[in-house]
């Protein structure tokens, strides 16, 4: 669905000729008719929207399609792309798409989809990316690959720039990753993974300390190296589903919080819904000298709740 508006993007499992995959149907659910119907020689595997461009991925094909007269603007040759890994830029001034450039290594391609032209490849890992969002202005892209114990989050504009995130020591897969939603320096990047944690990763205060590095550990190590090995930014919630279960977080708000006289930090309220059939949303709070406290707000059965619907 495009944002909180009545469109959204349908593409059929195959249960049925009308529920083609490779069928995008656009629908407007306010009145409950079709706008358009898209046909493909293969199936759909992915299909992200903004307010400007509609982005379709098949296995080996992306296209570029203008949102308001739906017309193709662009076809791009990939690499396999089996599982659909993209991430799209949802602000409508940065537009930027990004896809897998290799299927033996971590390396991206940014797209910019109103110039239609690339704007420069990210070799961000050693193994396969199986995850990657932009930040809420495009600014930022945060991967992570099939070994999953490193999040990097990268620079756009210096592709050779990245802040990176150790997320444990063991492999795991990572599902889901989701930025705050502060268009300017997002305050937090989330993610979940196989193990059934919620990790919890502090950009404002790591991207601030960047800025102002430690000589002596600089002069030893690389800053993409060094800043991996800093737990202080990384908060951890253990056995939040259970293991191996797959799981999309999203942050769905940011609040500045006064919890005391001369004591502030934010509050990130977080949404987890599982393939189980639950939704979560917790609350993490985080003060200015980083003491963290998470919190389970609300816990819904969504198989219950459909189930027990007389309707």
């Amino acid at each position: 669905m495009l944002f909180s508006t009545n469109l959204l993007a349908i593409v059929g499992a195959g249960e049925q000729p009308s529920l083609s995959p490779r069928k995008l149907c656009l629908f407007n659910t306010l009145t409950g008719s079709a706008l358009r119907e898209l046909n493909f020689l293969t199936s759909i595997v992915a299909v992200r929207l903004n307010r400007k461009r509609l982005i379709v991925v098949l296995r080996d094909k992306t296209y570029i399609y203008d949102l308001n007269s739906l017309v193709i603007l662009e076809t791009i040759d990939t690499v396999p792309n089996n599982k659909g890994l993209c991430a799209f830029s949802p602000g409508s001034e940065s537009c930027y798409l990004a896809l897998p450039a290799s299927t033996t290594k971590g390396s991206v391609l940014i797209y910019n989809t109103v110039a239609l032209q690339s704007v420069c490849q990210i070799d961000a890992h050693r193994s396969p990316l199986v995850a990657m969002i932009f930040s809420s202005s495009g600014t930022y892209l945060a991967t992570a690959s099939q070994q999953g114990t490193i999040i990097r989050v990268h620079l756009v504009s210096q592709a050779t720039e990245s802040y990176s995130f150790r997320r444990g020591t063991y492999p795991s897969t990572i599902y889901s990753l989701s930025f705050g939603p502060c268009a300017d320096v997002p305050e937090v990047l989330v993610a979940t993974s196989s193990s059934g944690s919620l990790h919890a990763f502090l950009l404002g205060p790591a991207i601030k300390q960047r800025r102002k590095p430690n000589r002596v550990i600089g002069s030893l190590i690389p800053d993409t190296l060094s800043d991996a090995f800093d737990h202080a930014y990384h908060h951890i919630l253990h056995n939040v589903v259970p293991a191996c279960v797959k799981s999309h977080v999203r942050i769905h708000s940011i609040d500045n919080i006064s919890s005391a006289p001369g004591v502030s930090g934010f509050r990130a309220s977080i949404f987890i819904i599982t393939r189980n059939g639950y939704f979560r949303e917790y609350s993490l709070n985080v003060t200015k000298s980083n003491e963290c406290s998470w919190s389970l707000e609300r816990e819904v059965n969504l198989l219950d709740t459909v189930s027990n619907d007389p309707n």
